[in-house]
């Protein structure tokens, strides 16, 4: 029998990126790998940045922050609120960071995070929107995505159950 690999697919419009994975884990594993301290053991990697510093207060209205510390060394903050949680299916977030990103500068966005249970896992698709005005950010930001993607297919990968 083959295991089926669904690899990430990412798209951008010009306003929007949009990106959708499937992740061999429940959806209450991947929202708690997304939205708590768990991003640091599995978001970035040696050649490009890690995520560090989480913090999030996890309730509408409630507060996110993170530090990407760059390959090159540099702490880079971001952060944003929470707008909508319905565990363990959905989280809407606005995302903006606190630095002159060099596509979107300090641009606020809102990324939502949607969860569908399959038979292997978990389809998570990511839309992040807000970006009317600068599509190189957009298509970047679908890149980026797709990478992000990637490497939380290999965290649950690793010898991760579906639990």
């Amino acid at each position: 029998m083959m295991l089926r690999h669904s690899w990430p697919q990412a798209m951008a419009n010009g306003e929007t990126a949009m990106a959708s994975a499937e992740i061999p884990a429940a959806p209450e594993r991947v929202l708690a790998a997304l939205v708590t301290h768990e991003v640091e053991r599995w978001w970035g990697s040696a050649e490009t940045y890690r995520m560090t510093g989480w913090s999030a207060d996890l309730r509408a209205g409630g507060r996110w922050n993170v530090t990407v510390r760059t390959a090159d060394g540099r702490c880079l903050p971001a952060g944003g609120r929470f707008i909508e949680i319905e565990t363990p299916r959905r989280i809407v977030q606005t995302r903006r960071y606190d630095w002159d990103h060099p596509t979107l500068g300090c641009k606020e966005t809102t990324v939502a995070y949607l969860l569908e249970p399959t038979a292997t896992g978990t389809l998570l698709t990511v839309c992040h929107g807000g970006f009317a005005g600068f599509p190189d950010a957009a298509a970047e930001h679908a890149e980026g995505w797709a990478r992000v993607l990637g490497w939380l297919q290999r965290y649950f990968g690793e010898g991760r159950r579906a639990a």
